[in-house]
């Protein structure tokens, strides 16, 4: 935007737009039996109740989507590294709706941004909290880890002991069970699997 901000934009041009079509109005207006003014009455109002909660159902993603936007900043500019760890409840409280409906509308959303394509969803939760109880997202830790068994000698690779250093050597200070699981969750197998021969 002109203030500097990041707005989101709804990439809505292939849905098509729905309306009620105007026979119906009209056979209402020409005077029809009661049975079937009654009729066509019922189905315009479930119409347009379908209308409106479709219109709803976009406007809720729209300001869902803005108020991420808003809270990652960061990983728009820099990138996955800059991620700020998130959590539903946080964006339904901007919103003012139910966390559920937050969880609901990033449901197989995906986001285009500088940095690429994303899953709304990724924005969200993966966040652990070190031992001076800091929030860092799941990305941030999951780099971090990454890069620093990738860096290691693989003729004396890192227990996870060592793994613990080493990350808070990057002011990352996880407890041994939390970096064991993390380890896990990417793949990466133990030590002693690690090892060159």
């Amino acid at each position: 935007g002109a203030d500097g901000k990041w707005t989101v934009r709804l990439e809505d041009e292939y849905t098509p737009r729905l309306r009620i079509s105007k026979r119906y109005q009209e056979m209402l207006r020409a005077g029809v039996d009661s049975t079937t003014k009654d009729y066509i009455k019922r189905k315009i109002d479930s119409a347009k109740w379908l209308i409106e909660s479709i219109e709803q159902r976009h406007n809720t993603l729209k300001r869902v989507a803005q108020a991420i936007v808003d809270r990652q900043n960061g990983f728009l500019e820099y990138g996955p590294e800059a991620i700020t760890p998130l959590k539903m409840q946080e964006i339904a409280d901007v919103v003012k709706v139910h966390v559920t409906t937050v969880s609901r509308a990033v449901d197989d959303k995906w986001i285009q941004t500088p940095r690429g394509l994303y899953p709304l969803k990724r924005f969200f939760g993966g966040g652990t909290v070190t031992e001076s109880g800091e929030e860092v997202a799941w990305d941030i830790i999951r780099i971090k880890l990454k890069e620093i068994v990738d860096g290691e000698d693989k003729n004396d690779p890192l227990s996870d002991d060592a793994l613990v250093d080493e990350l808070s050597k990057h002011g990352y200070t996880l407890a041994r069970r939390t970096v064991t699981k993390y380890r896990k969750a990417l793949d990466i197998p133990s030590s002693r699997q690690r090892r060159a021969y």
